[in-house]
């Protein structure tokens, strides 16, 4: 039973953060909308990953073929809507960028502890597979606390 209410940091089943703030300003990057600060090489691993995958997913718009996070800014952030297309597609690339600096200057935790399931200092998420999409499911209540809390605030800030 003990064993089931600890998890192992190097364990890529989960994704583990921080309640915190990026060092940058984001507009596009969805992943620098959240206050959810990776903690572990996996979920750091995992970030990129996604990364790369909304990255190299490609949409039209106007004349221009642009990558996932421009194409989603675009439907759903006003800010960007009023942005020239050229000006959305350089500032996702700046966005990126830093991302990637900050995810590389995180201080993580050691791929050979423990935490307790339970935890209320670390949000933490249960990935699952389906098909070609991984899915993050709050592995606690503090977590599902908090997701649904930034859920809300995310949706304010686009309004």
């Amino acid at each position: 039973m003990a064993d089931e209410e600890i998890i192992n940091l190097d364990d890529i089943n989960y994704a583990v953060y921080k309640i915190g703030e990026w060092e940058n300003h984001y507009e596009i990057n969805q992943i620098g909308l959240s206050r959810e600060i990776p903690v572990t090489k996996n979920t750091i691993d995992h970030i990129k990953f996604s990364m790369d995958e909304i990255r190299n997913t490609k949409f039209s718009i106007s004349d221009k073929t642009v990558n996932g996070f421009v194409a989603i800014a675009m439907q759903l952030n006003p800010k960007v809507q009023e942005m020239e297309l050229e000006d959305a597609i350089a500032l996702e690339e700046t966005e990126y960028q830093n991302i990637l600096s900050e995810l590389e200057g995180l201080e993580i935790l050691g791929d050979d502890g423990t935490i307790p399931l339970q935890s209320d200092e670390y949000l933490i998420y249960k990935l699952e597979k389906d098909c070609h999409v991984t899915t993050s499911i709050p592995a606690n209540e503090f977590t599902q606390k908090f997701y649904e809390s930034e859920l809300k605030r995310i949706e304010d800030a686009l309004d």
